[in-house]
C-alpha cells in the first residue's frame, strides 16, 4: 500500500501553499480559509499564513518568525517514516505512524480498531468496511489509507471536495481539496509514505518533529488559539463544534442509520447526495450559527417544501429523533447536561413541526425565518459545577496578592479577580459579579453566603478571602 491505485489528481492545475522558508504559508488566494468551526475567515492577499506559533495576529503571520528566529528544519526525534498495511477481512488498512497529527479521530471514534498505546494498533477486521472507510476518510492528517487490496484505494480513502484551510482549534492548519504543497522554487514538498494528496496537516504551533507536517506537538507546548472569552456566552453552534461536528454527524446519520431501517430507508432513498450537507446548514444556522442555509439553499421556504406531502408518520419522526440524538453521540458532540436539553429540545420541536407540515391538506405559513434555537432556561456551560470535574477545575486558584492592612480594598483589583467565570455565570439570572455595581447592592447577601459557606456553591472560600470581602462591604461608600 505504497501508492494510491486509483482516484488520479485531477488534470487541471491544482492549487498551491507555497512553505517559504523558515517563514509562513503562502496559499493561492483561490483556496478558501474557515475557523475549526467552518466559518469563512476574511484575509486580503496575498495571504501569509503564521507557522511559527507566536504571530499576535494569528492565524496570520506578523514576522514574529524572524524575531524568534525560526527554523524549519526536520528535528531528528520524529517520528520514523514507516507505512504498516494491516490485512482484515474486508480491506486493507495502512497507516504511518510518522505521518499522525494525533487528533485522535480514530481512536475515539473507532476503538474496536484503533487501540490506543498498544500494538498493533489496528485490528483491521474489528469494524464494518463503511465505518471503516469513514475512519480513514476522517483522519486529517493523511496517516490513515484503506484499500481492497494491499495498496492505498484514493477513492475509498480520501473524499472529493474544494480546496480548503481549515484553522482548527488549538492545532494545525488541516488542508483539504488535493492541494499541492511546493517552496519557494515551485519544488513538491516530499510527504511520508502512503501519505493522501487529498488532505493533510500542516504544523502551525512552530514545534512540530516534523515540519511542516504537524506530529502533534501542540498537545505537548500547550498552544491555544483562539483563545475563549469567558465573558461571552457561546451559541450551541459554537458549542457544538460548528459545521464540521454538525456535518459528521448527518453524514453518520445518513450512510449508518438510515439505508438499515425499513421504515426510514424508502423515505430517504431519494435524497440528493448532498443532504447531509444541507441539514447540517440548517443546524447551523438554527443554532446560531451563520446563514449557510439561507444563502446556500433557500430559507425556510425551501426546508418546507422538502417535507410537502411526505406524510410522516409519528414512528418514522420517532426514529428519526433517536437515530439523531444516536449520531450526535457517534460524531462526539459535546455530552454536557446542558448541550443536551437543549439539542434534544429541537430535535423533538424541529421533527413535529415537519410531520405537521408534512401531513396530507397541510398549509404551512408562508415567509417565516428560519427559527433559531438557544440554551434551555438559561442553563448553559459553566453555570455550575460538574460532579466529574477534578480538582483543578473546581478548585478556586491562589487569587489575586491581599491588600495590606492600611492599602484600600479596590474592587477591580482584590474583589472581581475573587469571582471565577464559573461563579459569575451561575448568578447572571440575578446580578453580575464582576460589575462593581451589582456586587454593591447586594454585598450583605452576598457576605452573608460567603460566611456561611454556601457561596460558591462548590466549596467554601478560605477565611482570607472571606475576611477580605467583608473589609470591603463594609467600607465606607460616598452617597448618591
Amino acid at each position: 500500500m505504497t501508492e494510491d491505485s486509483s482516484a488520479e489528481a485531477p488534470r487541471t492545475a491544482r492549487p498551491r501553499i507555497v512553505v517559504t522558508r523558515n517563514g509562513p504559508y503562502q496559499p493561492d488566494p483561490s483556496i478558501a480559509i474557515v475557523d475549526h468551526l467552518g466559518v469563512p475567515i476574511a484575509a486580503e492577499t496575498p495571504v501569509r499564513l503564521c507557522r511559527c506559533g507566536q504571530s499576535q495576529t494569528k492565524p496570520y503571520c506578523d514576522d514574529s518568525h524572524i524575531r524568534r528566529g525560526f527554523t524549519d528544519a526536520k528535528d531528528p526525534r520524529r517520528v520514523p517514516d514507516k507505512l504498516n498495511v494491516y490485512a482484515g477481512q474486508q480491506a486493507f488498512v495502512s497507516d504511518n505512524r510518522g505521518t499522525c497529527a494525533h487528533s485522535g479521530f480514530c481512536t475515539d471514534r473507532l476503538r474496536s480498531v484503533f487501540h490506543l498505546g498498544e500494538e498493533p494498533f489496528i485490528a483491521p477486521s474489528g469494524a464494518r468496511l463503511d465505518d471503516l472507510i469513514n475512519a480513514v476518510r476522517k483522519c486529517p492528517s493523511g496517516a490513515l489509507g484503506i484499500g481492497i487490496g494491499p495498496a492505498r484505494d484514493a477513492a475509498l480513502s480520501d473524499i472529493n471536495r474544494p480546496p480548503q484551510i481549515e484553522v482548527s482549534k488549538d492545532g494545525p492548519y488541516r488542508v483539504t481539496g488535493h492541494v499541492e504543497l511546493v517552496d519557494e522554487d515551485g519544488v513538491a514538498i516530499a510527504q511520508n509514505a502512503g501519505a493522501s494528496q487529498e488532505h493533510v496537516s500542516l504544523c502551525r504551533c512552530g514545534a512540530s518533529l516534523n515540519k511542516p507536517f504537524c506530529s502533534g506537538m501542540h498537545w505537548n507546548v500547550e498552544f491555544h488559539d483562539p483563545v475563549p472569552d469567558p465573558l461571552r456566552e457561546p451559541t450551541l453552534f459554537e458549542w457544538a463544534g460548528g459545521y464540521p461536528a454538525l456535518l459528521d454527524m448527518t453524514r453518520i446519520f445518513y450512510s449508518r442509520y438510515v439505508p438499515e431501517d425499513p421504515l426510514l430507508g424508502p423515505l430517504f432513498a431519494g435524497m440528493s447526495s448532498d443532504h447531509p450537507e444541507r441539514v447540517a446548514a440548517w443546524l447551523s444556522e438554527v443554532f446560531g450559527g451563520p446563514r449557510l442555509y439561507t444563502e446556500r439553499y433557500g430559507g425556510y421556504q425551501r426546508m418546507v417544501s422538502q417535507h410537502i406531502g411526505k406524510e410522516i408518520q409519528p414512528v418514522q419522526r420517532a426514529l428519526w429523533a433517536t437515530y439523531m440524538v444516536q449520531s450526535a453521540d457517534d460524531a462526539g458532540l459535546p455530552s454536557d447536561p446542558e448541550f443536551r436539553a437543549a439539542f434534544v429540545a429541537y430535535i423533538e420541536w424541529g421533527s413535529r413541526i415537519a410531520m405537521e407540515n408534512s401531513g396530507a391538506g397541510a398549509k404551512p405559513p408562508p415567509n417565516m425565518p428560519v427559527p433559531r434555537w438557544w440554551w434551555v432556561c438559561n442553563a448553559t456551560p459553566g453555570t455550575r459545577p460538574s460532579a466529574l470535574a477534578d480538582n483543578a477545575q473546581t478548585t478556586n486558584d491562589a487569587g489575586p496578592a491581599l491588600p495590606g492592612s492600611d492599602e484600600a480594598v479596590l474592587f477591580e483589583q482584590h474583589i472581581r479577580p475573587l469571582f471565577r467565570p464559573m461563579d459569575r455565570n451561575s448568578m447572571l439570572f440575578a446580578f453580575d459579579l464582576w460589575k462593581e455595581e451589582d456586587v454593591t447592592k447586594h454585598r450583605q447577601a452576598i457576605l452573608t453566603r460567603l460566611q456561611a459557606g454556601t457561596m460558591p456553591c462548590d466549596g467554601a472560600w478560605p477565611a482570607e478571602r472571606v475576611a477580605l470581602f467583608a473589609r470591603w462591604a463594609s467600607a465606607p461608600r460616598p452617597q448618591a
